[in-house]
């Protein structure tokens, strides 16, 4: 299996070979890129990391949590499932920590380890994605887009409660 990287690669150089590009020049040409796209968009998310971190250190989130629970709640969703449901828009690597301590406290055949699963891979981080291609396009107004992904993020949350529970509870 460990071949398949190096496999590729070589196949990719080959066929550069093959058309005669300039496989080597044509390489550092992506990297000189990728590294001025990289500066481009790296003031976004080094701003969106001290957020994060700024959000999870100062308990903020669990505040959040505690206000969220009962409407959650109310609609049949895990109130184990709250944090990660809270991160998850803002932080993919945070939410899927806290998708594993799901996992280790409840159990993944669990109703908050399912949902939380169901969670995890219907929704998108996204203030992450939308600080990332927005910013790497240069666009500052974003218009409705927050808005529509958060709404899609909600839907997700409330949906993944209601489909877990219709096909695996």
């Amino acid at each position: 299996m460990g071949f398949i990287m190096p496999a590729f690669a070589g196949v990719i150089i080959l066929y550069g070979f093959i058309r005669r590009v300039p496989v080597f020049d044509a390489f550092i040409e992506g990297v000189r890129e990728g590294f001025f796209t990289l500066l481009q968009i790296a003031p976004t998310i080094l701003g969106l990391v001290f957020a994060v971190s700024l959000l999870r250190n100062s308990g903020a989130i669990n505040v959040i949590c505690a206000a969220v629970a009962p409407a959650a709640n109310a609609v049949g969703f895990p109130k184990e499932v709250v944090p990660m449901a809270m991160l998850r828009p803002v932080s993919g690597s945070g939410s899927t920590a806290l998708l594993v301590s799901v996992f280790e406290q409840y159990g993944p055949d669990s109703f908050a380890g399912r949902v939380a699963s169901v969670l995890a891979g219907s929704s998108e981080t996204t203030f992450y994605a939308t600080a990332m291609y927005f910013g790497c396009v240069g666009v500052k107004n974003i218009r409705h887009t927050l808005v529509a992904a958060i709404a899609a993020d909600l839907t997700a949350m409330l949906i993944s409660a209601v489909m877990v529970g219709i096909f695996l509870s």
